[in-house]
């Protein structure tokens, strides 16, 4: 009876131990840290696909999209953060709440869908958002572009969804070289970063965007490969941003993987490894 009741209560305490780890995991990443793995290349060549990065929740304080959400399709799993936290909806605010810096990185839920998206900040509340010749204009001024040397990469699948590279260069056949222009691209205040761009497309002019108060304009730097700010979130796009569907800021990338699993060792990008995102 000894031996079984022993055995009893060792069950429980790891049932207890099992339980207890994954309530500070979900608290850890709810208030702290949340993974992110990069699915697509609108952000090349800042992010490449299988970028692996922790994104600081603290960085913008807390609102219902801190709460975190688990999409697992092939196990019917979908929680939304809003059936966990869709109390604190509604109001676009935030506790402790810090607004984004022009030029920031970061994630945010899609203001339509919910999925995580993460996109470079570029407008800010009340400025007026173009592009004119696939050039970003600003409060009516062009930002400054430096040419730099192309961005090559191999015209194959990558990642798990084995996606292809467009190229400026196209069509290029598969394990040929994949080329797209590079610019150096300054933000009005001074932040610096790297965009690519493929070719003339529509997206390369639009109209004037005023961006809403409390709202925000996001883009991924591969200009012409990226799903943003410059279509209405019910067109397909993103749309502006509300500030309560900020996640966090994207600071440094921990790990990479050129392949379609993590587990392809032959494949990890070591040069990426706690790489700082600028």
């Amino acid at each position: 009876m000894a031996t079984e009741t022993k055995k009893g209560g060792g069950i429980v305490e790891t049932i207890k131990t099992v339980v207890y780890a994954l309530l500070i995991a979900g608290v850890f990443r709810t208030l702290f840290f949340q993974p992110f793995w990069i699915p697509s290349g609108s952000m090349k060549d800042t992010l490449l696909i299988g970028d692996f990065l922790f994104v600081n929740k603290m960085s913008y304080g807390y609102s219902y999209a801190s709460c975190p959400s688990l999409y697992l399709p092939n196990f019917g799993i979908d929680i939304d953060a809003r059936d966990i936290c869709g109390w604190a909806d509604g109001d676009n605010s935030r506790l402790f709440g810090s607004e984004p810096e022009r030029g920031d990185v970061a994630v945010f839920r899609h203001p339509v869908t919910g999925r995580d998206f993460i996109k470079r900040v570029v407008g800010l509340p009340g400025d007026q958002v173009r592009m004119i010749g696939g050039v970003l204009h600003i409060n009516g001024d062009p930002v400054e572009l430096v040419p730099q040397p192309v961005f090559e990469e191999t015209a194959a699948p990558q990642g798990p969804q084995r996606l292809r590279p467009r190229c400026a260069n196209g069509p290029v056949g598969n394990g040929g070289t994949c080329v797209k222009e590079r610019f150096l691209e300054t933000l009005p205040d001074g932040t610096t970063h790297s965009i690519l761009n493929i070719g003339n497309q529509g997206s390369d002019n639009t109209p004037v965007y005023t961006v809403p108060e409390g709202h925000y304009f996001m883009m991924g730097d591969n200009r012409d490969n990226s799903s943003d700010s410059r279509v209405p979130a019910v067109a397909g796009g993103v749309g502006f941003v509300p500030f309560e569907n900020l996640i966090g800021k994207a600071n440094r990338v921990m790990f990479s993987s050129a392949g379609s699993s993590m587990l392809y060792f032959w494949t990890w990008r070591g040069d990426r490894f706690f790489e700082k995102i600028e």
